[in-house]
């Protein structure tokens, strides 16, 4: 499974870039054979995003540790709870605790943030999307922290999802050249890959609407009445997403007037770690 994978793939490197030929700090000053306990401390309100991979760290890392959970992922913590405690040799606790803490209090950064925009959007059918605005390497866990706060991923990445941008619809000659040879591209391929269009105007959207084949269109930039209008003009025919300078305060606005998705790049792009420490226990 290629998350896996792509999990595995970004350990390696955290542990490499980390520990290097050796914690020397750790190795100098704490007898090998020493075991004690830590306890994940939160220290700021927010959703608790990352218990599952800090798992994976700690086993990969020493498949001795014992792990005991009490809060799990997607639960709003507040200041003063224990996320879990971790069980084992000292020295092993002290080497993972860095990489374990970027890693939660990136995913739990964005899991608050995406919870507060889903908040806003109750009551209605719309659904909050990720986009590819996210920090090289990591992205694999920046769309798992997106899921675990009530967000949709969008796509993975250019090779599971086809969107034919404004530039691609450029390069190609049009809508109606691009999307037809992308259809030719899929047959001759044997790929079943949905297609999304963005359009930049609703001359464009007609156009998408009429050649057939595409599964979405972006409204890329449309203003709320414009929006209004292309809903309208989709009529249920094909998914449609709102997307381009759309904000927490006008997010709602957009979602009123009828499309499916709404894409935020602020989900992961901007994003503030959630504060928490790893604390040794007495």
């Amino acid at each position: 499974m290629i998350e896996n994978d792509l999990i595995e793939s970004l350990l390696n490197l955290a542990f490499a870039e980390d520990i290097g030929d050796g914690d020397h700090s750790t190795l100098s000053c704490i007898p090998a054979d020493k075991k004690g306990k830590a306890k994940l401390l939160i220290k700021e309100p927010g959703v608790l995003a990352g218990v599952e991979v800090a798992k994976k760290v700690f086993h990969k890392f020493d498949p001795d540790l014992k792990i005991e959970v009490f809060i799990n992922d997607g639960a709003e913590v507040k200041p003063g709870d224990i996320a879990f405690i971790v069980e084992g040799k000292d020295q092993s606790l002290l080497q993972t605790e860095r990489t374990v803490l970027n890693i939660m209090q990136r995913m739990s950064g964005i899991a608050t943030t995406t919870r507060k925009y889903v908040k806003l959007l109750d009551g209605l059918h719309t659904r909050v999307l990720d986009t590819r605005k996210t920090t090289p390497g990591l992205r694999v866990l920046e769309k798992m922290a997106v899921k675990i706060g009530g967000g949709v991923n969008h796509r993975m990445g250019l090779f599971d999802m086809v969107m034919l941008k404004d530039n691609h619809v450029d390069f190609a000659g049009g809508i109606e050249k691009a999307v037809n040879k992308t259809k030719a591209y899929l047959k001759e391929k044997g790929k079943n890959l949905k297609i999304e269009v963005e359009v930049r105007n609703l001359d464009e959207l007609r156009q998408a609407l009429a050649v057939g084949g595409v599964d979405r269109v972006m409204f890329d930039n449309f203003d709320i009445p414009t929006t209004k209008e292309a809903v309208k003009i989709v009529n249920g025919q094909v998914e449609t997403e709102s997307s381009g300078g759309i904000t927490i305060d006008t997010l709602r606005s957009y979602a009123e007037c009828g499309v499916d998705f709404i894409s935020v790049g602020a989900l992961t792009h901007s994003v503030k770690g959630l504060d928490m420490s790893l604390k040794a226990m007495e």
